[in-house]
């Protein structure tokens, strides 16, 4: 019954941080400015502030389509004319199964 106080003792190993997430895969690799956006070719798409300072990858899908990714994750896909990024379906959705 003692306190975690009395239990917790610092680590000996200092915090490295996690590494930059890397997109060998895909065409560019962009960070999203503060204000959630990307950047590509003199346009601004808007994505989400939850990304600001992240990088997240870019591949052409077809002529001005492109594929966002964040980690193993594909996001959306935006074309140039719009600069607006269509979501896929969440992945992190509740998988229920019908019966």
């Amino acid at each position: 019954m003692k306190r975690p106080g009395d239990l917790y003792r610092p680590s000996v190993r200092p915090y490295q941080g996690l590494p930059d997430v890397e997109y060998p895969l895909h065409d560019k690799t962009i960070t999203v400015t503060a204000c959630g956006r990307i950047c590509i070719d003199r346009k601004k798409i808007h994505l989400s502030t939850v990304f600001a300072g992240q990088n997240v990858g870019v591949r052409q899908v077809e002529d001005r389509v492109w594929l966002v990714s964040f980690m193993d994750y594909d996001l959306g896909y935006f074309d140039l004319e719009s600069c607006k990024v269509e979501p896929l379906e969440n992945p992190f959705r509740p998988k229920v199964s019908t019966m």
